[in-house]
């Protein structure tokens, strides 16, 4: 018997979901509830779909309703419920980036993770993803950019309005522009990001603000490393804010 599976509890608050996603005239899986276990094992484990347990039913079968729930926006939806509720403290934000390294199966697979970012491709870089993450760590919201995207030109893709508005966002070097700073002055959040060496109009930092800066880490983004598209790549971060 695999551990950690959903309790009642947290079976009835993901049922709604999955029922506000189901095709009417879609096969209903045998056991929604099972099936939804089963991502989450492939989810917490990194597993390759294959070594799935049998007591999930059969691999294929998972895989495909994951691919069927990825498609239909289940996990963004799910999210994007549990940012609203705040039920994890968001006053505190972090925003970073990082390099996505797809497996050679990503790069060669039908509308695979690198064809979703062609230009990546045109130039010989590799993909990057850029998260902002509550103060737990977990992800709140993901995009994939082309490799030579900078980091303060990807700020807006995550850090849209309809998030819940944090008062302090911290931020590595790469953040430091005056765009973002006049978009958090705006918003009256507090940008807690180091003075880039370069920047010809200084900013003043309060000394005692460098141990938030200490405290911003990167997001964690663990997903599958057998992931071949973009879709199931950002799903997996997903997956893994909503429950673990």
């Amino acid at each position: 018997m695999a551990r950690d599976l959903m309790s009642g509890d947290e079976w009835a608050f993901f049922e709604g979901f999955i029922l506000a996603v189901r095709s009417p005239n879609g096969r209903k899986p045998l056991s929604q509830r099972l099936v939804l276990d089963g991502i989450f094992w492939i989810a917490r484990t990194g597993s390759p779909w294959r070594d799935l347990p049998e007591e999930f039913g059969r691999w294929s079968s998972v895989y495909r309703q994951f691919r069927r729930w990825t498609l239909a926006g289940l996990w963004e939806q799910i999210l994007e419920a549990l940012n609203e509720s705040r039920i994890v403290p968001d006053a505190l934000q972090m925003i970073d980036s990082t390099v996505v390294r797809a497996p050679h199966q990503a790069a060669g697979a039908k509308g695979g993770l690198r064809a979703k970012v062609p230009a990546a491709r045109e130039v010989g870089s590799r993909p990057r993803s850029i998260c902002a993450s509550n103060a737990a760590g977990l992800p709140m919201r993901t995009e994939i950019t082309t490799g030579q995207t900078s980091d303060y030109l990807g700020f807006d893709l995550v850090m849209a309005d309809n998030l819940p508005e944090p008062s302090v966002l911290l931020a590595e070097r790469g953040y430091d522009s005056d765009h973002i700073r006049k978009t958090m002055e705006v918003r009256e959040v507090l940008p807690v990001i180091p003075v880039r060496k370069t920047r010809k109009l200084r900013v003043t930092i309060d000394p005692r603000r460098a141990v938030l800066q200490q405290a911003e880490e990167r997001p964690s983004r663990r997903h599958p490393a057998h992931d071949k598209t973009a879709e199931s790549f950002l799903s997996f971060i997903d997956i893994t804010s909503i429950r673990f």
